[in-house]
């Protein structure tokens, strides 16, 4: 399954629209928060499923964070900033060690992260709109494939 990943798009729908060029192939779209309504969108011009949750940034009466399954694989998604993540991921391990996530998908940070520990893999793709620390905007390809994980950064 070709699983597109996006966080931080901040109704920027110039970036948006770009990252949708890389999203239409995708079998299904998590949105990590900040803004909510952006996953709305990408829906009605994708056409694709979209599982978002809300961020900081955003007022809408949704979850804040969600544990899903596919593939055989658990993942927890959040958008971060409830779990400090401005500051690691430590807290975010915790809580995908007492959920027994596979895959973290975070946002927040606006900073493109991917790891593994503990065989738990973090996946934060960054910002399309607004990037910190680095002069790309960004979004994530991930491939689920029974244990196989394949998980490409896309800059914008």
């Amino acid at each position: 399954m070709k699983v597109g990943v996006v966080s931080d798009t901040h109704r920027m729908k110039k970036s948006i629209d770009k990252a949708i060029e890389y999203l239409k192939d995708c079998d299904l779209i998590l949105h990590a928060g900040d803004n909510f309504v952006d996953s709305k969108y990408i829906n009605q011009v994708t056409g694709i499923d979209i599982i978002a949750v809300k961020g900081n940034c955003d007022y809408e009466n949704v979850e804040e964070e969600l544990t899903i399954e596919i593939e055989n694989k658990t993942i927890f998604l959040c958008h971060g900033h409830k779990y400090n993540v401005k500051h690691g991921v430590d807290l975010l391990k915790k809580k995908a060690k007492d959920i027994g996530a596979d895959i973290v998908v975070f946002g927040h940070t606006h900073i493109p992260y991917k790891d593994e520990e503990d065989s738990i893999f973090f996946i934060n793709p960054g910002s399309t709109s607004i990037p910190r620390h680095v002069n790309y905007k960004s979004i994530v390809i991930m491939g689920i494939n029974g244990d196989k994980l394949d998980v490409k950064d896309v800059k914008l």
